[in-house]
Parts: structure tokens; sequence; C-alpha cells
């Protein structure tokens, strides 16, 4: 009998079912397993819908509403195991409609809709070229490998001292660093402090503040040490002001030593390629080098 691919909203209880598909496509696409448990529940409790086609009890497809603005931009997942792109697309489909409707329900004339794969993905990027879609950025993956004796606590510049959030006005003065320092990146949306926390989920144990002698609280460096196959810098922002006097290599090389004090053996972190600050060159001249790409696909809908 042919097996018959059903497809229907995803909960949180899918998460073991959706991690085992998001490693099948990192194998392919990485060559290793990188998702963790952790990180996929999490995305499923914060989507704002999600859905997953299966077959034969096996999930071969999965897409989820992250994110949606009040300019109607929404950011969307999608992964399909490469043989089963008619469930990808069915999948795509109600991603489609619905950013429509969040587009329509904010006001806006258009859902301006942004999906991030693999440079080279599962997925048949034919079908999206053709649906209207077109790629308009891309970022890289860099990694490093770290040690305790290769990567020992750095000197912090004159001036300058890291702290952590031991309270709520630090943590208030780490969401506006954030806000500040990536205001004028690529595909930003600001957001309140109440949905930044639900978004970015901080371990307060591994965000730091960097003030600096008559500037104030100047740089942020939030990390995450959840991932499968690395430590994680998620944001490393530096405010204008304070810039070039060494406070993100600092920043870089306080978090290559944590992590490597931590047991890992790699660090890696994510950067457009288009930065206009230098983070690329910055990055690569502490040793990080590329593990993969990833573009920004983007397609324009009249709601």
């Amino acid at each position: 009998m042919e097996n018959v691919t059903a497809v229907r909203a995803a909960t949180t209880e899918d998460a073991e079912a959706v991690c085992a598909l998001l490693n099948a496509v990192d194998e392919i696409e990485i060559g290793a397993p990188e998702t963790a448990l952790n990180e996929v529940e999490e995305d499923l409790a914060k989507a704002r819908e999600a859905w997953v086609a299966v077959e034969g009890g096996r999930t071969v497809a999965y897409a989820a509403i992250l994110d949606a603005g009040a300019d109607g931009g929404v950011d969307i997942d999608h992964y399909v195991l490469p043989d089963r792109q008619d469930a990808g697309l069915r999948l795509l489909d109600l991603a489609e409609r619905r950013s429509r409707e969040l587009a329509a329900e904010a006001g806006a004339g258009h859902a301006v809709v942004h999906l991030h794969l693999n440079a080279a993905p599962t997925m048949d990027t034919a079908l999206l070229t053709g649906r209207g879609w077109r790629t308009v950025r891309r970022h890289n993956v860099l990694t490093r490998p770290i040690s305790p004796g290769a990567d020992p606590a750095p000197e912090p510049p004159a001036g300058v001292r890291l702290r952590l959030c031991a309270d709520d006005a630090d943590r208030r003065a780490a969401h506006r660093l954030h806000q500040e320092t990536f205001a004028r990146h690529f595909d930003f949306r600001p957001q309140g402090y109440e949905e930044w926390l639900r978004q970015v989920v901080p371990d307060w144990s591994l965000l730091w503040i960097a003030a600096v002698d008559g500037v104030g609280d100047a740089a942020v460096l939030i990390t995450r040490d959840d991932r499968e196959g690395m430590g994680w810098i998620r944001t490393l922002g530096v405010r204008e002001q304070a810039r070039g006097r060494g406070l993100a290599s600092h920043l870089l090389r306080h978090a290559f030593a944590t992590y490597a004090l931590r047991g890992r053996d790699t660090i890696g972190l994510g950067v457009d390629t288009e930065n206009v600050t230098g983070a690329l060159r910055l990055y690569e001249s502490h040793g990080m080098g590329v593990h993969y790409a990833v573009d920004t696909w983007e397609v324009r809908l009249a709601v």
C-alpha cells in the first residue's frame, strides 16, 4: 500500500520527530547532525504556528511561522527531505497563506517573508524561484577549535570592565544594548523587553555587559551552551561611540576562554557577509573559518 502523507499542526509533542528530521537534513547539508532537542522544543513553543508532514509514521517536512512584525515582515522556517518535495510544498503553501493573514492583520499591504536555507539545501530551490522567491543575503556560520591551553582568559583593555547581568536593571541594559547595536543590521526587528526575553531566552550566566570609562555600558555579549555540536555566540554588539577600542576582540576571546573551560572544543557564530562594521574580518582574524553558508530567501506576497 502506498504511504499517505498527512499534514497537520505541530506542537511541542512533535519535538523529537522534528528534531530527527532536522538532524537528517543536517547530515545531508553539513555532514553531521547539529540540532539539539531543546532548540526544537524552544522553537515550537515560540512559533506563531507550525506544521508537520508525516508519512508512514515519519516526519518528512516541517514549517513554522517564527515571528511577524507590524510592518508585514514574517520569518518562517522550512525543512524537507530531498525526496519529499511535494510534502514540503504543501507546508510552504500553509506558511505563505498564514504570512498573508498576519500581514493583513498588521495593516500591511504586503507580507515580506524571509526564510533561511543552507546554501546547498535539501529543498529544491527551483520550486522557490518559481513562486517568486529570491535570495537577498548570505550569512556564514563560522567556527573555531578552542581549548583551555590555547585560549586563556584575556586581560581587558584599559578602562574596560565586564559584568554578568545580576539584576533586572542589568538585564534591561543588555536588552537596550542589543537593540541599539543591531538597529542597522539587515533584517533586524526591534523588540520590547518582554518580547526580547521570549525570543532570546537568555542564560544570564552566559551574558555579559562591557562598560567603558567615560562611555558607560558599551557592549553586550550573548552566548548559549545548549547546542549539540558547539558553544554558540548569539550576539556580539558594540555601540558606535565605543568602537575601535578592542572591545569586540576582547569579548570574542572572553567567549573562547569561557567555553573552553566549560569543556567545549568548538565555538561558532553566524555573521552577515555584507556586514559594514567589519565583523567578518574581525572573526576571521581570530582564527574563525567558514563551516557552512546560509542564504536568506525573500518573497513579497500581496495580502
